[in-house]
Protein backbone atom coordinates (compact mmCIF):
# COMPACT_ATOMS: atom_id res chain seq x y z
CA UNK A 1 0.00 0.00 0.00
CA UNK A 2 1.32 3.47 -1.18
CA UNK A 3 2.86 5.75 1.77
CA UNK A 4 0.15 8.83 2.25
CA UNK A 5 2.15 12.06 2.23
CA UNK A 6 1.21 14.56 5.00
CA UNK A 7 2.03 18.12 4.53
CA UNK A 8 4.11 19.73 6.83
CA UNK A 9 6.04 16.35 7.78
CA UNK A 10 9.25 14.63 6.58
CA UNK A 11 9.64 11.21 5.22
CA UNK A 12 6.34 8.82 4.57
CA UNK A 13 8.27 6.20 7.23
CA UNK A 14 8.02 9.14 9.61
CA UNK A 15 4.27 9.90 9.05
CA UNK A 16 3.91 5.83 8.75
CA UNK A 17 5.60 5.42 12.28
CA UNK A 18 3.31 8.01 13.98
CA UNK A 19 0.01 6.43 12.41
CA UNK A 20 0.70 3.34 14.42
CA UNK A 21 1.13 5.28 17.44
CA UNK A 22 -2.17 6.74 17.11
CA UNK A 23 -3.21 3.12 16.22
CA UNK A 24 -1.97 1.66 18.87
CA UNK A 25 -3.40 4.88 21.61
CA UNK A 26 -6.48 4.06 19.92
CA UNK A 27 -7.17 0.45 20.57
CA UNK A 28 -6.13 0.95 23.97
CA UNK A 29 -8.44 4.05 24.62
CA UNK A 30 -11.41 2.00 23.40
CA UNK A 31 -10.44 -0.76 25.88
CA UNK A 32 -10.28 1.50 28.58
CA UNK A 33 -13.40 2.91 27.80
CA UNK A 34 -15.20 -0.25 27.93
CA UNK A 35 -13.89 -0.39 31.29
CA UNK A 36 -14.77 3.09 32.26
CA UNK A 37 -18.51 1.94 31.47
CA UNK A 38 -18.10 -0.82 34.00
CA UNK A 39 -17.31 0.98 36.29
CA UNK A 40 -19.86 3.91 35.23
CA UNK A 41 -22.38 1.04 35.23
CA UNK A 42 -22.21 -0.18 38.51
CA UNK A 43 -22.66 2.82 40.33
CA UNK A 44 -25.66 4.19 38.47
CA UNK A 45 -27.33 0.35 38.75
CA UNK A 46 -29.67 0.54 41.53
CA UNK A 47 -29.78 -2.97 41.94
CA UNK A 48 -26.23 -3.55 42.30
CA UNK A 49 -26.53 -7.07 44.26
CA UNK A 50 -27.06 -8.74 40.81
CA UNK A 51 -23.82 -7.98 39.80
CA UNK A 52 -21.10 -10.88 40.44
CA UNK A 53 -17.73 -9.79 41.68
CA UNK A 54 -16.03 -12.91 39.67
CA UNK A 55 -17.20 -10.87 36.60
CA UNK A 56 -15.85 -7.45 37.99
CA UNK A 57 -12.57 -8.96 38.75
CA UNK A 58 -12.30 -10.38 35.05
CA UNK A 59 -11.03 -6.77 34.18
CA UNK A 60 -7.23 -7.01 36.39
CA UNK A 61 -4.43 -8.45 36.39
CA UNK A 62 -3.72 -11.75 37.38
CA UNK A 63 -2.29 -10.67 40.75
CA UNK A 64 -5.29 -8.27 41.85
CA UNK A 65 -7.64 -11.27 40.45
CA UNK A 66 -5.83 -13.77 43.25
CA UNK A 67 -6.41 -11.44 45.68
CA UNK A 68 -10.42 -10.47 45.30
CA UNK A 69 -11.26 -14.36 44.57
CA UNK A 70 -9.18 -14.79 47.85
CA UNK A 71 -11.55 -12.54 49.48
CA UNK A 72 -14.77 -13.80 47.68
CA UNK A 73 -13.58 -17.64 48.60
CA UNK A 74 -13.06 -16.24 52.26
CA UNK A 75 -16.72 -14.53 52.00
CA UNK A 76 -18.70 -17.73 50.99
CA UNK A 77 -16.81 -19.99 53.18
CA UNK A 78 -18.00 -17.57 55.83
CA UNK A 79 -21.66 -17.31 54.30
CA UNK A 80 -21.61 -21.50 54.36
CA UNK A 81 -20.44 -21.25 58.08
CA UNK A 82 -23.09 -18.97 58.66
CA UNK A 83 -25.79 -21.21 56.79
CA UNK A 84 -24.92 -24.58 58.70
CA UNK A 85 -25.04 -23.49 62.16
CA UNK A 86 -28.20 -21.43 61.18
CA UNK A 87 -29.43 -25.27 59.91
CA UNK A 88 -28.56 -26.33 63.22
CA UNK A 89 -30.25 -24.18 65.06
CA UNK A 90 -33.34 -24.69 63.58
CA UNK A 91 -33.35 -28.51 63.54
CA UNK A 92 -33.23 -28.15 67.07
CA UNK A 93 -36.19 -26.18 67.26
CA UNK A 94 -38.19 -28.54 65.11
CA UNK A 95 -36.75 -31.66 67.41
CA UNK A 96 -38.83 -28.97 70.51
CA UNK A 97 -41.83 -28.89 68.20
CA UNK A 98 -41.62 -32.69 67.58
CA UNK A 99 -41.85 -33.17 71.14
CA UNK A 100 -44.90 -30.77 71.59
CA UNK A 101 -46.67 -32.43 68.30
CA UNK A 102 -46.00 -36.05 70.11
CA UNK A 103 -47.85 -35.01 72.96
CA UNK A 104 -50.73 -33.75 70.80
CA UNK A 105 -50.72 -36.49 68.57
CA UNK A 106 -50.61 -39.01 71.90
CA UNK A 107 -54.06 -37.80 73.26
CA UNK A 108 -56.81 -40.10 73.48
CA UNK A 109 -58.86 -38.00 71.27
CA UNK A 110 -56.28 -37.25 68.31
CA UNK A 111 -57.05 -40.35 66.55
CA UNK A 112 -59.59 -39.08 64.27
CA UNK A 113 -56.88 -36.63 62.95
CA UNK A 114 -54.04 -39.12 62.66
CA UNK A 115 -54.83 -40.16 58.85
CA UNK A 116 -56.26 -38.40 55.70
CA UNK A 117 -60.15 -38.16 55.80
CA UNK A 118 -62.18 -41.19 54.02
CA UNK A 119 -64.11 -39.29 52.13
CA UNK A 120 -65.50 -42.15 49.99
CA UNK A 121 -65.97 -44.30 52.83
CA UNK A 122 -67.52 -41.74 55.15
CA UNK A 123 -69.65 -40.62 51.96
CA UNK A 124 -68.75 -37.04 52.88
CA UNK A 125 -69.38 -35.75 48.94
CA UNK A 126 -69.04 -31.94 50.29
CA UNK A 127 -66.43 -32.25 51.59
CA UNK A 128 -63.95 -30.91 49.32
CA UNK A 129 -66.37 -28.17 48.68
CA UNK A 130 -66.02 -27.04 51.85
CA UNK A 131 -61.89 -27.75 52.45
CA UNK A 132 -59.67 -26.41 50.19
CA UNK A 133 -56.57 -28.05 51.44
CA UNK A 134 -56.93 -31.36 53.69
CA UNK A 135 -54.70 -31.74 56.23
CA UNK A 136 -53.52 -34.72 59.09
CA UNK A 137 -50.55 -35.55 61.47
CA UNK A 138 -49.36 -38.64 58.69
CA UNK A 139 -48.99 -36.42 56.35
CA UNK A 140 -46.88 -33.45 58.43
CA UNK A 141 -45.00 -36.44 59.93
CA UNK A 142 -43.72 -37.60 56.44
CA UNK A 143 -42.81 -33.86 55.55
CA UNK A 144 -40.87 -33.84 58.43
CA UNK A 145 -38.74 -36.94 57.68
CA UNK A 146 -38.40 -35.80 53.87
CA UNK A 147 -34.66 -36.17 53.04
CA UNK A 148 -35.58 -35.07 49.27
CA UNK A 149 -35.99 -31.14 49.67
CA UNK A 150 -39.36 -31.09 50.12
CA UNK A 151 -39.66 -31.10 54.01
CA UNK A 152 -40.59 -28.52 56.22
CA UNK A 153 -38.06 -25.29 55.57
CA UNK A 154 -39.01 -23.91 59.30
CA UNK A 155 -41.23 -24.53 62.55
CA UNK A 156 -43.44 -22.15 61.18
CA UNK A 157 -44.31 -24.14 58.14
CA UNK A 158 -45.12 -26.99 60.66
CA UNK A 159 -47.21 -24.81 62.95
CA UNK A 160 -49.29 -23.81 60.38
CA UNK A 161 -49.99 -27.28 59.09
CA UNK A 162 -50.75 -28.54 62.60
CA UNK A 163 -53.49 -25.72 63.12
CA UNK A 164 -54.95 -25.91 59.78
CA UNK A 165 -55.61 -30.02 60.69
CA UNK A 166 -57.81 -29.13 63.26
CA UNK A 167 -59.50 -25.66 61.52
CA UNK A 168 -60.88 -28.15 58.97
CA UNK A 169 -62.04 -30.45 61.33
CA UNK A 170 -63.76 -27.61 62.95
CA UNK A 171 -64.69 -25.93 59.84
CA UNK A 172 -66.66 -29.28 58.01
CA UNK A 173 -68.21 -30.34 61.61
CA UNK A 174 -71.26 -28.62 63.51
CA UNK A 175 -70.03 -26.87 67.37
CA UNK A 176 -71.47 -30.19 68.56
CA UNK A 177 -70.19 -32.53 66.88
CA UNK A 178 -68.07 -34.95 68.73
CA UNK A 179 -65.06 -33.87 66.29
CA UNK A 180 -65.53 -30.06 66.32
CA UNK A 181 -65.18 -30.59 69.83
CA UNK A 182 -62.13 -32.54 69.94
CA UNK A 183 -59.96 -30.48 67.51
CA UNK A 184 -61.05 -27.31 69.21
CA UNK A 185 -59.80 -28.79 72.46
CA UNK A 186 -56.74 -30.04 70.99
CA UNK A 187 -56.09 -26.57 69.48
CA UNK A 188 -56.37 -25.33 72.51
CA UNK A 189 -53.76 -27.35 73.96
CA UNK A 190 -51.38 -27.01 70.92
CA UNK A 191 -51.46 -23.11 70.60
CA UNK A 192 -50.59 -23.22 74.75
CA UNK A 193 -47.37 -25.28 74.14
CA UNK A 194 -46.35 -23.12 70.79
CA UNK A 195 -46.86 -20.13 73.05
CA UNK A 196 -44.14 -21.57 75.37
CA UNK A 197 -41.68 -21.97 71.87
CA UNK A 198 -42.47 -19.05 70.49
CA UNK A 199 -40.07 -16.70 72.09
CA UNK A 200 -36.85 -19.15 70.81
CA UNK A 201 -38.84 -19.07 66.91
CA UNK A 202 -38.66 -15.11 66.89
CA UNK A 203 -35.59 -15.13 68.19
CA UNK A 204 -33.95 -17.72 65.78
CA UNK A 205 -36.14 -15.65 62.68
CA UNK A 206 -34.98 -12.39 63.72
CA UNK A 207 -31.23 -13.44 63.76
CA UNK A 208 -31.96 -15.12 60.34
CA UNK A 209 -32.94 -11.43 58.95
CA UNK A 210 -29.84 -9.94 60.60
CA UNK A 211 -27.27 -12.15 58.97
CA UNK A 212 -29.02 -12.19 55.91
CA UNK A 213 -28.41 -8.36 56.12
CA UNK A 214 -25.54 -8.79 56.73
CA UNK A 215 -24.12 -10.89 54.14
CA UNK A 216 -25.99 -8.87 51.26
CA UNK A 217 -23.68 -5.69 53.21
CA UNK A 218 -20.83 -7.71 53.16
CA UNK A 219 -20.96 -8.68 49.74
CA UNK A 220 -21.88 -4.59 48.65
CA UNK A 221 -19.19 -3.76 50.28
CA UNK A 222 -16.57 -6.28 48.52
CA UNK A 223 -18.19 -5.21 45.28
CA UNK A 224 -17.74 -1.39 45.94
CA UNK A 225 -13.81 -2.43 46.99
CA UNK A 226 -13.65 -4.50 43.73
CA UNK A 227 -15.06 -1.51 41.82
CA UNK A 228 -13.05 1.14 43.56
CA UNK A 229 -9.54 -0.70 42.51
CA UNK A 230 -10.41 -1.17 39.05
CA UNK A 231 -11.71 2.46 38.92
CA UNK A 232 -7.64 3.41 40.56
CA UNK A 233 -6.25 1.06 38.19
CA UNK A 234 -8.09 3.16 35.54
CA UNK A 235 -6.83 5.97 36.39
CA UNK A 236 -3.29 5.19 36.72
CA UNK A 237 -3.68 3.56 32.82
CA UNK A 238 -5.28 6.79 31.53
CA UNK A 239 -2.72 8.58 32.86
CA UNK A 240 -0.28 6.65 30.97
CA UNK A 241 -2.17 7.48 28.02
CA UNK A 242 -2.08 10.96 28.46
CA UNK A 243 1.74 10.25 28.83
CA UNK A 244 1.83 8.92 25.87
CA UNK A 245 -0.33 11.43 24.10
CA UNK A 246 1.99 14.24 25.28
CA UNK A 247 4.90 12.34 23.99
CA UNK A 248 3.50 11.83 20.70
CA UNK A 249 2.04 15.36 20.63
CA UNK A 250 5.90 16.63 21.36
CA UNK A 251 7.47 14.18 18.40
CA UNK A 252 5.16 15.90 16.09
CA UNK A 253 5.69 19.70 16.69
CA UNK A 254 9.37 18.57 16.28
CA UNK A 255 8.80 16.93 12.93
CA UNK A 256 6.87 19.84 11.62
CA UNK A 257 8.49 21.94 9.26
CA UNK A 258 8.11 26.05 9.75
CA UNK A 259 5.39 27.67 8.01
CA UNK A 260 6.45 30.37 5.26
CA UNK A 261 5.09 33.49 5.65
CA UNK A 262 3.34 33.12 2.57
CA UNK A 263 1.39 30.34 3.76
CA UNK A 264 0.99 31.98 7.14
CA UNK A 265 -1.39 35.09 5.13
CA UNK A 266 -2.82 32.21 2.85
CA UNK A 267 -4.16 31.11 5.97
CA UNK A 268 -5.50 34.21 7.74
CA UNK A 269 -6.73 35.23 4.80
CA UNK A 270 -9.05 32.09 4.72
CA UNK A 271 -9.77 32.18 8.52
CA UNK A 272 -11.79 35.03 7.36
CA UNK A 273 -14.12 33.14 4.61
CA UNK A 274 -14.92 30.76 7.04
CA UNK A 275 -18.43 30.72 8.52
CA UNK A 276 -19.42 31.99 12.04
CA UNK A 277 -19.86 28.69 13.98
CA UNK A 278 -16.10 27.47 11.53
CA UNK A 279 -14.71 30.13 13.00
CA UNK A 280 -15.46 29.86 16.18
CA UNK A 281 -14.33 25.94 16.30
CA UNK A 282 -10.84 27.25 14.75
CA UNK A 283 -10.46 30.10 17.63
CA UNK A 284 -10.99 27.55 19.89
CA UNK A 285 -7.65 24.78 18.13
CA UNK A 286 -5.97 28.41 18.90
CA UNK A 287 -6.93 28.66 22.65
CA UNK A 288 -5.80 24.91 23.21
CA UNK A 289 -2.06 25.78 23.21
CA UNK A 290 -2.88 29.33 24.48
CA UNK A 291 -4.19 29.79 27.59
CA UNK A 292 -4.25 33.45 27.64
CA UNK A 293 -6.34 33.47 24.78
CA UNK A 294 -10.12 33.92 24.52
CA UNK A 295 -11.99 32.58 21.97
CA UNK A 296 -15.55 33.82 22.74
CA UNK A 297 -14.20 37.29 23.45
CA UNK A 298 -16.59 40.02 21.49
CA UNK A 299 -13.18 41.00 19.86
CA UNK A 300 -10.59 38.29 18.99
CA UNK A 301 -7.34 39.45 17.81
CA UNK A 302 -5.37 36.62 16.57
CA UNK A 303 -1.60 37.00 15.79
CA UNK A 304 -1.08 34.43 13.36
CA UNK A 305 2.97 34.84 13.57
CA UNK A 306 2.64 34.53 17.65
CA UNK A 307 1.21 30.76 17.08
CA UNK A 308 3.23 27.13 17.53
CA UNK A 309 3.97 25.65 14.33
CA UNK A 310 1.64 22.58 15.72
CA UNK A 311 -0.94 25.09 15.74
CA UNK A 312 -0.76 26.51 12.52
CA UNK A 313 -0.60 23.06 10.73
CA UNK A 314 -4.44 22.13 12.52
CA UNK A 315 -5.07 25.17 11.47
CA UNK A 316 -4.56 24.78 7.59
CA UNK A 317 -5.80 21.55 7.70
CA UNK A 318 -9.07 22.36 9.22
CA UNK A 319 -9.64 25.45 7.13
CA UNK A 320 -9.04 23.39 4.02
CA UNK A 321 -11.67 20.86 5.21
CA UNK A 322 -14.17 23.58 6.16
CA UNK A 323 -14.03 25.29 2.73
CA UNK A 324 -13.69 22.52 0.76
CA UNK A 325 -16.83 21.46 2.31
CA UNK A 326 -18.57 24.67 2.18
CA UNK A 327 -17.36 24.79 -1.73
CA UNK A 328 -19.14 21.60 -2.57
CA UNK A 329 -22.37 23.01 -1.31
CA UNK A 330 -22.02 25.81 -3.17
CA UNK A 331 -21.37 24.10 -6.48
CA UNK A 332 -24.65 21.75 -5.19
CA UNK A 333 -26.93 25.10 -4.78
CA UNK A 334 -25.42 26.97 -7.90
CA UNK A 335 -26.42 23.70 -10.10
CA UNK A 336 -29.59 23.56 -8.26
CA UNK A 337 -30.23 27.31 -9.14
CA UNK A 338 -28.94 26.48 -13.03
CA UNK A 339 -31.55 23.56 -12.90
CA UNK A 340 -34.55 25.61 -11.64
CA UNK A 341 -33.68 28.47 -13.95
CA UNK A 342 -33.98 26.12 -17.14
CA UNK A 343 -37.15 24.41 -15.81
CA UNK A 344 -38.30 28.18 -15.60
CA UNK A 345 -37.50 28.84 -19.23
CA UNK A 346 -38.82 25.64 -20.78
CA UNK A 347 -41.83 26.34 -18.76
CA UNK A 348 -42.05 29.92 -19.78
CA UNK A 349 -40.90 28.94 -23.73
CA UNK A 350 -44.05 25.80 -23.60
CA UNK A 351 -46.73 28.68 -22.35
CA UNK A 352 -45.95 31.05 -25.21
CA UNK A 353 -46.45 28.71 -27.75
CA UNK A 354 -49.65 27.60 -26.01
CA UNK A 355 -50.55 31.75 -26.18
CA UNK A 356 -49.52 31.65 -30.32
CA UNK A 357 -51.40 28.60 -30.90
CA UNK A 358 -54.73 30.12 -29.24
CA UNK A 359 -54.21 33.14 -31.03
CA UNK A 360 -53.70 31.55 -34.47
CA UNK A 361 -56.66 29.57 -34.02
CA UNK A 362 -59.23 32.56 -33.26
CA UNK A 363 -57.57 34.76 -36.29
CA UNK A 364 -58.08 31.87 -38.31
CA UNK A 365 -62.43 31.48 -36.63
CA UNK A 366 -62.79 34.95 -37.36
CA UNK A 367 -61.78 35.10 -41.20
CA UNK A 368 -63.83 31.66 -41.73
CA UNK A 369 -67.08 34.11 -40.80
CA UNK A 370 -66.08 37.04 -42.44
CA UNK A 371 -65.48 35.03 -45.89
CA UNK A 372 -68.47 36.00 -48.60
CA UNK A 373 -68.67 32.35 -49.65
CA UNK A 374 -69.16 31.03 -46.33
Amino acid sequence: MEAVKVEGFGPDSEVEDLGRCVDEISTTVSRLEQRVNDVEQFYLTTDNMELTIAKSASAFKEKVKEKQLTGLEKQQQEASQREAAALKRMQELMRQFATILRQITQHKWAHPFMHPVDVEGLGLHDYYEIVQKPMDFGTIKSKMEAKDGTGYKNVREIYSDVRLVFKNAMKYNDERHDVHIMAKTLLEKFEEKWLQLLPKVAEEEKRQLEEEAKAELDVKLAQEAVHANMAKELSNELCDVDLQLEKLRQIVIQKCRKMSTEEKKKLGTALTRLSPEDLGKALEIVAENNPGFQPTAQEVDLDIDAQSELTLWRLKVFVQDKLKLAGKCSEAVVCNNINNNENTIKSNSKRRREISDALTKNAIKRNRKLSPNS
